[in-house]
C-alpha cells in the first residue's frame, strides 16, 4: 500500500509504504470465513469430497480442514447430522466397514441422485459467484 504525507499547505512531503503486519514471523493467517456462508456451503462441501470415492466422516472432516488451510472446520456434532441429512434426503449411501485392528466406521459414497445434486449445487455457486463479482467489480470472488 502506498501512502503519501501531506502537509498543511496540501503539498506532497515524500511517499512512504506501509506493510501490512500478516503475524508471527510474517507468516500469512487464513482468514476465517462468515459462519453463515459455512452454512451455505456445507452440502457442496461434503458432496464434492464424496465424488472421487467413498469416505468416512473423519475424513471429510479432516479434508475440510486441511484444504481450506484451517479456516473451515466441521466438528462432529454438525458433520454426522448433516451426513445422515444427506442420507435420508438419498443423495449418499452409509455402510459400515469393519478392519482388522480398528473400530468400525461408516464410510458414505455419492447415489446417482447425490451426483446430479452436486452437479446443481456446484452451477448455483458459480452462478452466485459470479453475480457477487459483477456486483462488486470483483473478478475472482
Amino acid at each position: 500500500m502506498r501512502l503519501s504525507a501531506v502537509n498543511g499547505s496540501g503539498v506532497g512531503i515524500r511517499p512512504y509504504c506501509c506493510t501490512l503486519y500478516m503475524g508471527p514471523h510474517n507468516m500469512p493467517i487464513t482468514p476465517s470465513p462468515d459462519p453463515e456462508w459455512k452454512k451455505g456451503s456445507a452440502e457442496l462441501l461434503v458432496l464434492s469430497l464424496l465424488e472421487d470415492q467413498p469416505r468416512h466422516g473423519y475424513d471429510i472432516s479432516k479434508l475440510i480442514q486441511i484444504r481450506s488451510g484451517g479456516a473451515l472446520r466441521f466438528h462432529v456434532t454438525s458433520l454426522y447430522p448433516l451426513l445422515h441429512r444427506l442420507e435420508k434426503q438419498g443423495w449418499i449411501d452409509g455402510v459400515w466397514v469393519e478392519k482388522a485392528e480398528q473400530r468400525r466406521r461408516r464410510y458414505y459414497k455419492l447415489t446417482a441422485q447425490g451426483r446430479k445434486e452436486l452437479r446443481s449445487k456446484q452451477k448455483s455457486w458459480k452462478d452466485f459467484v459470479a453475480v457477487i463479482g459483477r456486483i462488486t467489480g470483483m473478478e475472482h470472488a
